[in-house]
């Protein structure tokens, strides 16, 4: 598989989690709807594209940020989405990340595109939330953890840790 998309992918394992701790750590933003809907849509986008790169053997369930009626049931969605996801990309093979799929949710153009831009996608679209989520962190009074990049760089590609 790529570097550059295992990467993406890695970095993007940590950074979710390092502001998931931060997060958990300052009790208005655990308590803040606009966060955790957004913390539900990024794991819900990541399950589904999990979905759409994998098998597609069973259909991701479709569960709405009030299914999850605390800080740490949302949590615990989130982690077995980025197992969902480790999981997958330990099983795909070099030629794999080369193949076309559909995306379902286009329908009109559909759209084709190989599994590498789909799990691209599924790295930035986490990223864009993040940013929205430090953001509405610090208007809550807390201080977001850098997690750009080239901070995972800078401090060797740390492993995530829940």
């Amino acid at each position: 598989m790529d570097s550059l998309l295992l990467d993406l992918l890695g970095h993007q394992f940590w950074a979710d989690i390092e502001l998931w701790n931060a997060i958990g750590n300052h009790p208005q933003a655990r308590d803040d709807k606009a966060i955790h809907d957004r913390l539900h849509h990024i794991h819900q986008v990541q399950r589904a594209f999990v979905w759409a790169v994998g098998d597609r053997a069973v259909q991701p369930s479709i569960t709405r940020p009030a299914d999850f009626a605390s800080f740490d049931a949302l949590r615990s969605y989130a982690r077995e989405s980025h197992g969902a996801a480790r999981r997958l990309l330990e099983s795909h093979t070099a030629t794999r990340v080369l193949e076309r799929i559909e995306i379902p949710w286009f329908k009109d153009p559909p759209l084709s595109l190989t599994v590498t831009e789909a799990l691209t996608q599924m790295a930035m679209h986490s990223h864009h939330h993040r940013g929205q989520n430090a953001s509405r962190l610090r208007e809550l009074g807390g201080t977001p953890p850098a997690t750009d990049l080239i901070v995972w760089y800078w401090k060797g590609r740390p492993s995530a840790t829940w």
